[in-house]
């Protein structure tokens, strides 16, 4: 028996190879994991796009809207044998006490919300393997135990033992903003929040080797003390984990000076669908040999894999660190302190971000924080960092001097004492946060060309008139990456209807990106064709079903749902 079986498994491999995926029937009531992910391989992203205009039209009777959950997969329950299995494998740390479940299933802007009953807790790259290995394991036995002859077996697999899989949501610090870190049905919720152990760090180089669980601030914390940085800065660094950065390609306060998760992970560990231990957690800045793998992960929000470790490159702790806190009149005002900004702070200059009159207004009311300067349409936080005191100093001076004698800032604050700077950064991070009290939010990270991010705010304004509460913008000016934020006193689908697509179409016109750095998740997965064309989607498509054949990795996120023609 166990060679028949070792042989079926070698046998479905290869026939999943072949497997001609254009037979598969589209009439059929249900979809298989595997036809979720490839039926807009015949959508023109046309189609997608009337598609989408279709729902958000408010035609009478309408209750569907790109952003709402597609119906629940035929993935399996969970059964006591699973719990048995993980709760060997996982002493203690199989969770299904309802209270104890019921915070990862839930967003953090409590928008979101799932209906898992098991939680696993992992402290190991291999107890992740474990979990997977044994979903495809107890796939096929109970495909074998269940069909008579053994041909039957082999061309029954393909559609039996995906209907018999569970569905896996890999979970960091869920401090997601799209739906993209909590399950959507019963889906088993994978945390990696006790994978939290530096593994290495090598001080000649700057390279950190760690578990996907550790917490960005501990990180920081940690290498601070070792005279270096995390090259990522976030407001939510106090709870998101460094995994679930990856997975989403994080982008932060320090992009403009240390760029993206793309250039900075050396190396990953995951582990496959299949339970697959994938090693490539590399420490090397260079590495020529073959496909750049690790790239594929990077931003795939937990749908190709599991993150278990990261290596990533730290740049060395400056001595100096200046914050300028500034006000502009105008938008346009505000692009040429840029310019000079740049010019004149060049290979010090580490920060320039931006928040309107609007979320200062926020920040007044609902935190209590107050206005170090007086009052402006706009404010800039502006942060360099260098290795000599005085040379920056004197940059600084004269970059203020010139920015004041030309009229470009009406006012403004320096801190360089670490309370102060705190202080300054907490006007420019703690918007999100004031955000949630000024009642239900609807959140859009845009990326635009940089001379366009406030105009959208203000299009947006216009096309809503009084429906909305508030409509505020803030941001990174330096990577062009706009925070557009809509307030209602409560949940308003009318509001959502005016908002969606008008927001992506606007987007699209610039050839922007609708999802800078906070991931597609599920509220954003039906907009994909609005910045990626069909073709590229198609081959995400074909990547997806490649690497989880099964559909099990994060179901109902990042791609789109299938379009019914």
């Amino acid at each position: 028996m166990a060679g028949l079986f070792q042989r079926a498994l070698r046998l479905r491999t290869a026939l999943r190879c072949l497997y001609d995926y254009s037979t598969l029937s589209r009439s059929t009531a249900t979809l298989s994991p595997v036809d979720f992910h490839r039926p807009f391989l015949t959508c023109s992203s046309e189609q997608v796009l009337a598609s989408t205009r279709k729902l958000h039209a408010g035609a009478e009777g309408s209750k569907v809207s790109p952003s709402a959950a597609p119906e629940r997969l035929p993935f399996c329950r969970v059964t006591e044998e699973d719990l048995a299995f993980f709760r060997k494998i996982l002493p203690g740390r199989t969770i299904v006490d309802p209270d104890l479940v019921e915070p990862s299933n839930v967003d953090w802007l409590k928008s979101v919300r799932g209906s898992s009953e098991v939680l696993l807790r992992p402290q190991t790259t291999e107890e992740v393997s474990q979990i997977l290995r044994w979903m495809v394991t107890k796939s096929t036995e109970r495909c074998l135990s269940s069909h008579q002859t053994f041909s039957h077996v082999l061309f029954s697999s393909y559609s039996y033992c995906n209907s018999r899989n569970l569905a896996v949501n890999p979970q960091g610090g869920n401090t997601g903003l799209v739906g993209g870190s909590v399950p959507v049905y019963d889906e088993l919720i994978l945390s990696t929040s006790l994978m939290n152990k530096i593994l290495n760090f090598d001080s000649i180089s700057g390279v950190l080797t760690c578990q996907a669980g550790c917490v960005l601030e501990n990180l920081s914390f940690y290498l601070e003390e070792r005279d270096y940085i995390m090259p990522l800065d976030l407001g939510a660094k106090g709870s998101c984990q460094i995994g679930g950065n990856v997975a989403t390609n994080a982008g932060g306060l320090r992009l403009l000076r240390y760029g993206s998760l793309h250039g900075t992970v050396l190396g990953l560990e995951l582990v496959l669908a299949d339970g697959q231990v994938l090693d490539c957690l590399s420490t090397l800045r260079k590495d020529n040999t073959g496909y750049d793998l690790k790239q594929l992960f990077i931003g795939s929000e937990g749908t190709l894999g599991v993150i278990t470790a990261v290596s990533i490159l730290c740049p060395r702790k400056p001595k100096s660190v200046n914050v300028v806190f500034l006000g502009c009149e105008t938008f346009e005002q505000l692009l040429k302190t840029f310019q000079l900004c740049k010019g004149m702070l060049g290979e010090i200059l580490s920060a320039f971000e931006f928040l309107d009159s609007e979320c200062m207004r926020l920040l007044n009311t609902h935190l209590k924080l107050p206005n170090p300067i007086s009052d402006c349409p706009f404010y800039i936080v502006i942060e360099t960092s260098g290795s000599d005191p005085t040379h920056d100093a004197q940059k600084l001076h004269n970059f203020l001097e010139e920015a004041m004698t030309s009229s470009l800032v009406s006012d403004g604050t320096v801190a360089t004492e670490e309370a102060k700077i705190k202080a300054l950064w907490s006007l420019r991070e703690r918007v999100t946060e004031a955000l949630t009290h000024d009642g239900f939010t609807h959140k859009y990270d845009i990326s635009l060309p940089v001379e366009r991010i406030y105009q959208l705010v203000t299009d947006m304004r216009k096309h809503l008139g009084n429906q909305a509460k508030s409509v505020v913008g803030y941001g990174h000016v330096g990577d062009g990456n706009l925070h557009l934020n809509v307030t209602s006193p409560s949940k308003d689908p009318a509001l959502l209807a005016a908002i969606e697509p008008f927001v992506y179409e606007w987007t699209a016109s610039c050839r922007g990106s609708i999802s800078a750095e906070h991931g597609l998740g599920l509220k954003k997965r039906n907009y994909i064709y609005y910045s990626k064309q069909s073709q590229a989607v198609a081959l995400m498509g074909n990547i997806k079903a490649m690497l989880d054949p099964k559909g099990i990795l994060n179901p109902y996120k990042t791609l789109p749902d299938n379009l019914k023609q």
